[in-house]
């Protein structure tokens, strides 16, 4: 957000405008907190967001206390310049009761990719584990040519089964293929976002 996008809002009388917490990756709604021009200022200056407390009658950015603050990755307005969706980063768990987001039951209101994000995160913790203590620990034991090869081997029983015409084959072994292209990226300290990245460079 630019000065020129926030010369434009349209700040009410109360001079708070809400403001939606986004993860920048997953797309998980974190929270809502209500900013009014300081407290925007404040958000694009030290890249951690901010809020008004109406509550404490001060800024208050998030995490102050606890640690578990909010990287901005970009702020923007809505049609009516009325209200701010805000890509954060959290470090950590966004409400204050310990759980990722306000929302707590979080698996049903998330965006179904937003799966394939926790399912890095999982992955991510396997690395460096008990190798007896997941299938996933194993195949990071193994290395990385016996996960290439497992990406290999789900590609070609992928292709097969859509050769076939067998929907539901086709399903999981596209689901082992993903699984298994996430390992090898984790193992290269690669994530999903690097190769969208990528993606939307190409399709500008």
């Amino acid at each position: 957000m630019n000065q020129q996008q926030i010369s434009q809002l349209s700040w009410p009388d109360s001079q708070l405008l809400p403001a939606i917490v986004q993860h920048a990756i997953s797309g998980k709604v974190l929270m809502q907190g209500y900013m009014n021009p300081d407290a925007l200022q404040h958000t694009l200056q030290s890249g951690n967001v901010t809020f008004f407390s109406r509550s404490k009658q001060r800024l208050w950015t998030k995490g102050e206390s606890s640690g578990h603050t909010l990287q901005l990755v970009s702020i923007d307005s809505d049609c009516d310049s009325d209200s701010l969706l805000v890509l954060a980063m959290p470090q950590g768990p966004t409400c204050h009761v310990g759980t990722e987001t306000c929302w707590h039951d979080n698996n049903a209101n998330s965006p179904q990719l937003a799966f394939l994000y926790d399912l890095e995160q999982v992955i991510k913790s396997r690395e460096g584990a008990d190798p007896k203590s997941s299938y996933t620990a194993s195949l990071f034991a193994k290395g990385v040519k016996r996960i290439a090869q497992k990406v290999g081997e789900e590609g070609v029983e992928s292709a097969l089964a859509a050769m076939a015409g067998d929907r539901e084959e086709l399903k999981n072994e596209a689901a082992d293929l993903l699984f298994h292209l996430l390992v090898l990226l984790r193992s290269q300290k690669l994530e999903l976002a690097d190769v969208i990245a990528i993606l939307k460079q190409r399709h500008r």
